[in-house]
């Protein structure tokens, strides 16, 4: 039989773009969803690399632009808050391709899903309960809909994927923390520098301010090795985490510790690498963060939109045989990926180094390439 009702697990980045895929396709998808609604704000991601022709063949890139955060350049700042250096964000470089662009992932999610929702089912509110498939299908029970059968599932469903727990197993044997951790904190303000993200590094820690989309956004990236394993629903933990971690930062992070320490929406997680020998468990398959995460410098959603339109693509090409359409999306998908995975050390390194030397030396680097040193 035909595969053409294909069940995704998710309505984030990669979830909308290839349900749009599918339907151009002859798919008949389905998105759910666990959250109610889409959220209109978010952390800044890029859509840069291989995900631009796929944004551009979706026709989204002018509204990707005009849903762009107004950051074009990153100034690294002392405890003091005097310059160290200012280096423009990678769009914004001199000869960059002007095409890429940063947005609140909110944001993005919400321009897919607009692409998507004419020809594919949406059901937010809801989320799996059970998979069981067989040589045809899957059988799947949702929380409160209806069970219903798919030729296809896929967990497009993040980092800590549902999908990927329940047909491949606890999530303990497939993620790897690099003991690097990230919180973010949503100001509800603009900005002081609307045109700059500011940062301030102690060895082994990040604060920014990153001006987003009129609200700026806060932002905390440390490393905390002895932290294997939370709640990441527990805030009254993250808080504490977060102040632990960052008390005796000059700058202006006593002030934004003092918001951390009354606020309900700070969102705290690892950076974390999936590693999992096959993406694909029968008629159950992974995309994006689920599959691959690569979560630091804002490459993980490029790369799931990228590796949306190759799934579909390879479900077309092989429409009667999808043990052959997935493993060719595997092994077309990875070698965009793997790269990036051997490169969060290196990323981490540059972004928050460890020692006081080589903060040191991240900072010599910086102020020889500085567009200028006010």
């Amino acid at each position: 039989m035909t595969p053409r009702s294909v069940l995704v697990s998710g309505a984030g980045v990669a979830g909308p773009a290839l349900a749009y895929w599918l339907a151009r396709h002859g798919f008949r998808p389905t998105v759910v969803e666990k959250a109610a609604n889409l959220r209109s704000s978010g952390n800044p991601v890029d859509v840069r690399g291989d995900a631009l022709p796929v944004v551009e063949a979706m026709g989204v890139l002018p509204q990707l632009h005009a849903a762009a955060t107004s950051a074009t350049a990153m100034r690294l700042l002392d405890a003091s808050g005097r310059s160290i250096a200012r280096l423009p964000l990678p769009g914004h470089r001199a000869g960059a391709e002007r095409r890429e662009v940063e947005v609140p992932r909110g944001d993005l999610a919400d321009v897919l899903h607009r692409a998507a929702r004419s020809e594919a089912e949406f059901l937010f509110g809801d989320s799996i309960a059970a998979l069981r498939q067989d040589g045809h299908g899957v059988d799947v029970t949702f929380e409160r809909a209806a069970p219903r059968r798919f030729d296809l599932v896929v967990g497009a469903d993040g980092l800590h994927s549902h999908v990927r727990r329940l047909a491949f197993g606890p999530e303990r044997e497939f993620v790897r923390s690099t003991g690097i951790l990230v919180a973010t904190l949503p100001l509800g303000e603009p900005a002081d520098h609307p045109h700059e993200v500011h940062i301030h590094n102690a060895p082994g820690r990040l604060v920014s301010v990153h001006p987003s989309r009129g609200s700026a956004l806060a932002a905390f990236i440390f490393r905390r090795p002895d932290i294997t394993a939370f709640d990441h629903h527990d805030t009254g933990l993250h808080r504490r985490i977060v102040t632990e971690s960052h008390a005796g930062l000059g700058w202006r992070v006593p002030a934004l510790l003092d918001q951390v320490a009354h606020t309900e929406e700070l969102y705290l997680d690892s950076v974390s690498t999936v590693d999992l020998p096959s993406w694909s468990r029968g008629r159950i398959t992974l995309l994006g963060d689920a599959a691959s995460c690569v979560s630091l410098l804002g490459d993980g959603s490029s790369l799931a939109l990228a590796g949306a339109r190759t799934l579909a693509a390879a479900l077309a090409e092989h429409p009667a045989d999808p043990a052959a359409a997935l493993a060719r999306y595997e092994a077309a998908h990875r070698v965009r990926v793997t790269p990036k995975q051997r490169g969060i050390k290196r990323a981490a390194a540059l972004l928050v180094p460890a020692t006081r030397i080589g903060l040191g030396t991240r900072n010599l680097a910086a102020r020889l390439r500085s567009t200028d040193r006010s």
